[in-house]
């Protein structure tokens, strides 16, 4: 994978980040409006906002996306990060990008003097699975939500 660099996003890089980003709501089968998709973009250049991306670049194109969100946690003095999105492209899944973008907000995350990254992923997800179980630990949670 060294001919893979992960990078984090700046103002040149929506155009290269809104086909994955597009594609990962297509993955997850959900749509959102061209706002929503706006107003992240824009969160993820602001300095201000907790939240941060990252792409991965190959050959001059991203074949890869992550988006984390630091934010504090009531079991520890630290803040925890939770790693939002993860999205490779097709011909680049078992290449170990998603591996690599998720060894880099591990690293951010540390650097930044978080204690913990976590994630949710769907049930259906398998590939993902594989790669997650050999990474990190799986506690057994699971999510319940209501849509407000």
């Amino acid at each position: 994978m060294s001919d893979v660099q992960i990078k984090a996003v700046t103002d040149d890089d929506h155009a290269q980040w809104l086909p994955l980003w597009l594609a990962y709501l297509r993955f997850y089968k959900t749509e959102l409006p061209d706002n929503v998709s706006q107003s992240t973009w824009q969160r993820l250049l602001d300095a201000h906002e907790p939240t941060h991306a990252a792409l991965a670049w190959k050959d001059g194109k991203a074949v890869g996306m992550v988006h984390f969100i630091y934010h504090r946690s009531n079991w520890s003095i630290h803040n925890a990060c939770y790693l939002q999105d993860l999205f490779v492209t097709p011909e680049q899944r078992g290449a170990g990008v998603g591996r690599l973008l998720i060894e880099h907000v591990y690293a951010a995350a540390k650097q930044d003097g978080c204690d913990k990254v976590h994630w949710l992923t769907h049930e259906t997800n398998a590939t993902a699975i594989q790669l997650y179980e050999r990474i990190a630990e799986r506690p057994g949670f699971i999510q319940f939500r209501k849509m407000l």
